[in-house]
């Protein structure tokens, strides 16, 4: 079982920055793929990034690529999430979500999921 807690959501102006925090309870955490996922209301859940277990192989959707960045202290059982350069579109409901077996992006291949951090982006 893993617990999972997002905090570092808040408002910031265009062109700012933000880091998300996953911080994650379990003891095999390490291994686990963790993605986050974003959703407004009426839409369905977006992908954003992900970071495998065993590798630490990252992936990202199109729309953030070469703004955010995922990654992972597994000494703290903490993935991040440092977003640059945000856009009002990119005001959401931040999730983190893990799995023990990464096979996609999808959020219904994800198990886990925490509570959601909101992030607003005023133009």
């Amino acid at each position: 079982q893993v617990q999972l807690v997002e905090s570092g959501g808040g408002l910031v102006q265009a062109g700012g920055s933000l880091r998300l925090s996953c911080a994650a309870s379990g003891r095999s955490f390490s291994g686990y793929a963790v993605g986050w996922f974003r959703q407004t209301p009426g839409k369905e859940r977006e992908f954003v990034a992900a970071i495998t277990g065993a590798t630490g192989t990252t992936y990202y959707a199109d729309s953030v690529k070469g703004r955010f960045t995922i990654s992972r202290d597994n000494g703290k059982n903490t993935v991040y999430l440092q977003m640059n350069s945000l856009k009002p579109e990119d005001s959401a409901v931040y999730y983190c979500a893990a799995t023990p077996y990464y096979t996609g992006n999808s959020f219904q291949r994800f198990n886990y999921w925490g509570q959601g951090t909101s992030v607003t982006v005023s133009s």
